[in-house]
């Protein structure tokens, strides 16, 4: 993941290879010490925090030990803090959570009651975000040489933010970071020259946004050596907008001008600052974009580059095919794992395959604590089996940094200088090795999550509660779903959530095409804000589709799911399918499809700031 585009001037003194050895130095010292370092960690936010109502409340009396701290906190959910969050929210500026003053909210991409989940955070955390962010090239350094002689081609989105009743700001984390001085004043680094200007970053409408950021990239192609955004959905909607618009792009390039659907000032002229008439770059874009094939598009239009940036891990592996279509089959990079709670990880082998991705935990992040969890494992069922709450040996069970175990997996929970105390984050990672004394985990998932395109999260709850919704409109017709699953189809570009239904007829009356589409979007406005917001203003998401199947269908699915292996007495029908077999008799047997007609409401905010 990319720091900030904007350039300072060279001081006298820089020294990049220094640099890069005092990072990789750091990384050395607290990997060493991992245990040593968390004990420090967690003291020092425990001290600095001693008299925050939360936790005079559950009576830590100022102690700052490890026992004492796990003794007396409970491990909690967002649906514990909320009620804090929410006062915090409405303007009570008393230290709740922290000593230090809430900052702003960054809104998480899971949610909760539909909406998104806001996190506190403090001034200071930037420079704890920063610090991962400076890790990532000294690491990536030694594997690809050479990177600060070129630049990287980024595809960087702000998203909408909203205020709380009491008047803090609530974005995503990302948008917070790019928006901060930290990103767009930072000082001299070769490996921060970024062929996007900040201000096309930093434009909120996200049409204008993506065409600025691939006119820049093509004009300055020759001198990109990478690639990338920060999930690899988003870099795919940059190829598929390119495949869209690269005959307006070709006449910027051609004539020096920009496309005057490009109306934001300051994005205008940042632009051109970089775009020279280029007859020449124009007919080779024209011709490339032009040929019947774009496999390989990525090296053929940036010949140099020698790596893709982004994130396909977790939910984000379902994009592996497509990237490696669009970019030759170029080295997929996950270089660090984080969350709108806490910046975690680095990734300390790069270049490994996708499925071999592990990150190590920055013990400095963060104070960190591991819950057991335990899967079912089958064709048709992967579940996580985690309890909702916890029993008081089990709260005092949690393994610490140091003490996990080499194949175990682990909820990450977490306690933050921000005012998270054993927050339960809902990822799951397995670990697969350690680096010194510190763990290297693999990603494994999100708890709960049965759909997902881009930044959406959506659960089994939330899912069937949609459906439920949905059937109200086929009642008139004595019509009813008998049963259903789902899939997230990341074939067509953005991709969308397909809903297979079987349908049980009572009624002699047909169904009219356009109660089906009816259906479609009650599911969409049934689904939570992040969903919502996807498919209105980000444009990440595409329409839901429902395709109905024939009678027996989900019958012939359990005799499929029975001949590999999965338990006659114990089979449920899975509400999101990924295995491919079953996929496929779920598509033979589709009699009809049809998709939502308008994109469902969304407006930033919390419903709760509404009223």
């Amino acid at each position: 993941m990319p720091q900030a585009p904007k350039q300072a001037p060279k001081p006298a003194d820089y020294n990049l290879h220094d640099k890069n050895k005092k990072a990789l130095q750091f990384i050395e010292d607290v990997t060493a010490n991992a245990d040593e370092v968390q004990r420090r960690v967690l003291a020092e936010i425990l001290s600095r925090n001693a008299h925050v109502e939360y936790l005079r409340r559950h009576g830590l009396d100022g102690q700052t030990d490890r026992e004492s701290f796990k003794k007396t906190m409970p491990v909690i959910t967002y649906e514990d803090l909320q009620p804090d969050v929410a006062r915090i929210a409405n303007g009570d500026r008393s230290p709740i959570l922290c000593s230090h003053p809430i900052s702003e909210f960054l809104t998480s991409s899971g949610t909760s009651g539909g909406e998104r989940k806001l996190m506190p955070t403090i001034e200071e955390e930037l420079n704890r975000r920063s610090l991962l962010y400076s890790l990532l090239m000294p690491v990536m350094s030694q594997y690809v040489p050479n990177l600060d002689k070129g630049k990287g081609m980024y595809f960087l989105f702000i998203k909408s933010e909203a205020k709380t009743t009491g008047g803090l700001v609530a974005r995503p984390v990302l948008t917070s970071y790019y928006k901060s001085s930290h990103f767009k004043e930072r000082p001299y680094d070769p490996y921060t020259n970024y062929t996007s200007p900040n201000e096309t970053i930093l434009c909120p409408d996200s049409y204008q946004s993506m065409y600025s950021q691939l006119l820049c990239g093509l004009s300055q192609h020759r001198e990109v050596l990478r690639v990338g955004a920060v999930f690899a959905s988003g870099f795919i909607r940059a190829i598929r907008f390119l495949e869209n618009h690269w005959a307006p792009l070709c006449h910027d390039i051609r004539t020096g001008s920009i496309n005057p659907e490009i109306t934001d000032p300051a994005v205008r002229e940042s632009v051109m600052r970089i775009l020279k008439p280029d007859p020449k770059l124009a007919d080779f874009v024209e011709a490339e974009c032009g040929k019947d094939s774009w496999r390989g598009i990525i090296t053929r239009l940036w010949p140099n580059t020698k790596y893709v940036d982004v994130i396909v891990t977790g939910t984000m592996s379902q994009y592996i095919p497509t990237l490696d279509y669009y970019s030759n089959g170029l080295p997929l990079v996950c270089t660090m794992y984080a969350s709108s709670e806490c910046y975690f990880g680095v990734n300390l082998n790069p270049l490994c395959k996708p499925s071999e991705v592990s990150y190590t935990l920055i013990p400095t992040m963060a104070y960190f604590e591991f819950l057991p969890v335990h899967r079912n494992c089958g064709a048709t069922n992967n579940s996580i089996s985690m309890p909702k709450s916890l029993n008081e040996k089990e709260q005092r069970d949690l393994v610490d940094l140091a003490d996990v175990k080499l194949g175990q997996e682990y909820e990450l929970v977490v306690t933050t200088y921000a005012g998270l105390y054993r927050y339960r984050v809902g990822d799951v990672l397995r670990v697969a090795g350690f680096k010194n004394k510190a763990p290297q985990f693999t990603f494994i998932c999100r708890k709960n999550v049965v759909l997902s395109i881009d930044s959406d999260k959506t659960d089994e709850v939330e899912l069937q509660n949609a459906v439920k919704n949905a059937l109200n409109h086929l009642v008139p017709f004595d019509a009813t779903v008998a049963e259903y699953t789902s899939y997230a189809d990341t074939s067509t570009i953005p991709g969308h959530y397909v809903l297979f239904w079987e349908l049980s007829l009572n009624g002699s009356n047909p169904i009219p095409p356009s109660v089906f589409e009816d259906c479609c979007l009650t599911v969409e406005e049934s689904l939570n804000s992040v969903y919502r917001q996807g498919r209105a203003s980000d444009k990440s998401i595409g329409p839901l589709e429902i395709k109905i199947v024939e009678p027996g269908t989900f019958d012939k699915l359990m005799d499929c799911a029975i001949s590999y292996g999965a338990s006659i007495n114990q089979y449920k029908t899975p509400r999101c399918v990924k295995f491919a077999p079953l996929l496929e008799i779920l598509n033979s047997r589709v009699v009809s499809k049809y998709f939502s007609p308008k994109c469902p409401k969304w407006i930033p905010g919390h419903k709760q700031w509404s009223n």
